[in-house]
C-alpha cells in the first residue's frame, strides 16, 4: 500500500547550515570544505574524510558527535543511527517531526556530500572475492537515497565534478528546490549503477549468466550531437568495464566521435583483435559495422594494402584498426584515402605527425588489444524489454574441426578456412566471406539470402580484380565460409562458381548431406566447426 504524502509545500531556497562530508573519493572535497567553512557552515565527518579535513586545518567535526555513538566494526557502523538518518529525513516544517528532533537531539543536515566506495575499481582490477564483498558500501548508499528522498529539504552531492556548481549555487548561503531536485535525481542514479554493479559481479562471480533481474548501469562519458541520425538523441555511456576499446581509448586528435563512429570503431577494433599480433601485422577497414577488408601480412603496410584492395570504394570514409604500432609508413598510406577514425594499441611520434596533416581525422590509442576469449555482455534494447547475451567469445582456434568431404583442405586452404571464419564472425548475417593467404577476396554482409551474399561477396572480388588490374577474381583458388550452416547447396555452388576450392561453415542442416555431395562433386574441401556466429 502506497504512503501517503504531508502535502507540504517544499520551500524554494534552503540555507544550508549544517553539512555532512563522506567521500571515499576525496578528489577536491578540502577545497570544498574550505569554501563551506568558510561561508559559516558546519563540518561533519566520518573516518578518513575527517582525518583529511582535520589535517587541512578545517575545524570538523566528527559523527559521533551527532549520534553518540562510536565507530564500531572496523568501520562498518558509523553512519547507521537515527542521529544521522533523521538529521537527513526530517520534514522541516512538520510538527511532529521537529518534536522529534528536538525530543532526541537529533540536528538537521543541510547538504550531504557522499560518494561511495571503489567497488567497481576493485571489480575492474579483479579483486578476490573477500575484498570484493568488503568494498560493497552500505552506509553511503543510505545516506544518499535518504538525502535524495528528502531533497525538499536536504542538497546531495555524490559527484566531484559538482563541487564548484555547489559553490556557485551557495553564492546566497542557500540552494534553490531546481538545484535540490537535479542533484537527487544524479543521487538515485548513481546507487542505481553502484547496486548493478554488485548484483552483476554476483551473477558472474556465483556462475549465473542469466539472473531473475538483470540492471545495467554506466556513467556518462559524453552527450553525442546526435544518434544514428540528426533527429535523434544519444549519449555514450561507459560501464567500468577494463576492457581495452573505443570506450577506453585515448582519442589523439580529431573531433567528437560520434554515435556511428563509436559502433563502428568497436566493430573494428574487436575484429582486428582476433588476429595475435606476435603472428602478424592485421588491418581491418569498417564501414556501417561491417568489415570491407581485413588481411595480415609480414608488415603493417602491406596488411593496409591488402585489406584496402578487397574493396577500396567501399573503404573511402571508414574506420581503419591496427593491431599494432601505428607506423610511419602505414600512417603515409592512410592519409592518401579519406578515412574517419584509426584506432591502434599504440602509434609512433612519426606516425602521429603525418596524421596531424589530415586535423579532421580521429585517432584513437587504446594500450592494448582486447582478448576476444574473455567473457562479457552484449545487450540491445526491444520494445518492452533488454535482449542480453554473453558475448560471442568463441574462437576457431579452439574449435575441434572436422573434415566431412572425400577431400581434405591443404595447409593453406586450412589457413585462410580459419581466416575467413574469424571475419565471418565479425559480419552481419547472412554471412559469406571469401579469403586467400591471409586476405580477404570478397565479403557479402546482411543478405536475407545467403546465395544472395556469396553474389554480392563474388561481385566484389570481381570489381577488386578490375581495380587491380588483375585478369582473374580474387576469389579463385580461395577459401570461403559461412558464419551459419549451409541450407542447401545452392550457396556452395555459388562459392564454387566465383572459383572457392574450401569451404568451412557450421554444419548442422538437415540437408548437411546433400550439400557435403555436392562439395565432393566439385572436388572441394569442406570443413565443420560445429559453432555458429550469427550477427544481427
Amino acid at each position: 500500500m502506497a504512503v501517503a504524502s504531508k502535502k507540504i509545500p517544499a520551500p524554494n531556497e534552503v540555507p544550508v547550515r549544517t553539512a555532512l562530508l563522506s567521500v571515499s573519493d576525496k578528489t577536491g572535497v578540502v577545497a570544498l570544505a574550505r569554501a563551506l567553512h568558510e561561508k559559516g557552515v558546519r563540518l561533519v565527518s566520518t573516518g578518513g574524510t575527517h582525518k583529511a579535513l582535520a589535517e587541512a586545518g578545517l575545524p570538523v567535526s566528527d559523527v559521533s558527535e551527532l549520534t553518540g555513538f562510536p565507530e564500531v566494526m572496523d568501520g562498518r557502523v558509523k553512519t547507521l543511527h537515527p542521529g544521522v538518518h533523521g538529521g537527513l529525513l526530517a520534514i522541516r516544517d512538520d510538527a511532529e517531526h521537529q518534536a522529534a528532533m528536538s525530543a532526541h537531539g537529533i540536528t538537521a543536515i543541510d547538504l550531504a556530500v557522499i560518494n561511495l566506495y571503489p567497488f567497481e575499481e576493485v571489480c575492474a582490477q579483479g579483486g578476490d572475492y573477500p575484498t570484493t564483498v568488503e568494498n560493497i558500501d552500505i552506509g553511503g548508499p543510505a545516506m544518499i537515497r535518504a538525502s535524495a528522498k528528502n531533497h525538499a529539504y536536504v542538497t546531495i552531492v555524490t559527484d566531484p565534478a559538482d563541487y564548484p556548481v555547489l559553490i556557485e549555487e551557495l553564492s546566497s548561503g542557500a540552494t534553490t528546490y531546481a538545484f535540490r531536485q537535479k542533484m537527487a535525481a544524479k543521487a538515485y542514479a548513481r546507487t542505481a549503477a553502484y547496486d548493478a554493479a554488485i548484483s552483476n559481479w554476483f551473477a558472474e562471480a556465483l556462475d549465473t549468466p542469466m539472473p531473475r533481474h538483470r540492471v545495467l548501469g554506466g556513467v556518462l562519458k559524453e552527450e553525442m550531437r546526435y544518434g544514428e541520425n540528426p533527429h535523434q538523441k544519444a549519449g555514450f555511456y561507459v560501464t567500468g568495464e577494463n576492457r581495452p576499446g573505443v570506450a577506453t581509448a585515448k582519442l589523439l586528435q580529431g573531433k567528437q566521435l560520434s554515435y556511428n563512429n563509436i559502433n563502428d570503431t568497436d566493430a573494428a577494433f574487436e575484429l582486428v583483435a582476433e588476429f595475435l599480433p606476435e603472428k602478424a601485422p592485421a588491418v581491418a577497414i569498417i564501414k556501417h559495422a561491417n568489415p570491407c577488408g581485413v588481411a595480415t601480412a609480414p608488415t603493417l603496410v602491406e596488411a593496409y594494402r591488402r585489406a584496402l584492395a578487397c574493396d577500396s570504394t567501399s573503404a573511402f570514409g571508414g574506420i581503419i584498426a591496427l593491431n599494432q604500432l601505428l607506423d610511419a609508413e602505414t600512417a603515409e598510406e592512410i592519409v592518401k584515402l579519406f578515412t574517419e577514425v584509426i584506432i591502434a594499441p599504440e602509434v609512433s611520434d612519426e606516425a602521429k605527425a603525418i596524421i596531424a596533416r589530415k586535423p579532421n581525422l580521429r585517432l584513437l590509442t587504446t594500450g592494448a588489444l582486447p582478448d576476444p576469449r574473455i567473457p562479457g555482455l552484449s545487450a540491445k534494447t526491444v520494445s518492452g524489454g533488454l535482449l542480453v547475451q554473453t558475448r560471442d567469445n568463441g574462437m576457431v582456434e579452439d574449435l575441434e574441426l572436422k573434415v566431412v568431404t572425400k577431400r581434405a583442405p591443404t595447409a593453406q586452404e586450412l589457413e585462410d578456412m580459419k581466416f575467413a571464419f574469424k571475419v565471418a564472425k565479425h559480419v552481419k548475417s547472412n554471412a559469406v566471406v571469401y579469403a586467400k593467404d591471409g586476405q580477404t577476396a570478397g565479403i557479402g554482409a546482411g543478405q536475407m539470402s545467403r546465395v544472395d551474399s556469396a553474389r554480392i561477396a563474388a561481385i566484389k572480388a570481381e570489381d577488386a580484380a578490375k581495380a587491380l588490374g588483375l585478369a582473374t577474381p580474387l576469389t579463385k583458388g580461395s577459401a570461403v565460409a559461412s558464419e551459419a550452416f549451409l541450407p542447401f547447396a545452392d550457396g556452395l555452388l555459388s562459392a564454387i562458381a566465383a572459383g572457392a576450392t574450401a569451404v568451412v561453415q557450421p554444419g548442422g542442416s538437415m540437408r548437411d548431406e546433400e550439400v557435403i555431395a555436392a562439395a565432393d562433386a566439385h572436388g572441394v574441401a569442406m570443413v565443420f566447426t560445429g559453432m555458429r556466429h550469427f550477427r544481427h
